[in-house]
């Protein structure tokens, strides 16, 4: 279970501020999404006493996909600041 500690730090985290009531709600739907998902985890692991394989996610393959840099520049026209061929950003550190 997520706990309200749990709930601030990843607040702190996301540079959000939340009240007393918010952190509250959101520790329910969080607990709510996690014990789902330990659900589907445990869904179709037996049957009939025999060990079936466990539900994973299956992508298809991607039949039409679009070529390679073919979206850069104008991607990169839109950035606020270039040094030649790189996007310049600010210092992370």
């Amino acid at each position: 279970m997520i706990t309200s500690a749990d709930i601030k730090k990843l607040a702190s985290l996301s540079r959000i501020a939340l009240t007393p009531a918010e952190e509250d709600e959101m520790a329910e739907k969080i607990t709510g999404i996690l014990g789902y998902i330990e659900q589907i985890k445990q869904a179709g692991t037996t049957t009939a006493g025999r060990e079936k394989e466990p539900v994973r996610n299956v992508a298809r393959p991607d039949t039409n996909p679009n070529e390679t840099g073919a979206q850069t520049e104008t991607i990169a026209a839109l950035f606020p600041a270039r040094e030649g061929d790189s996007l310049k950003v600010k210092k992370i550190l």
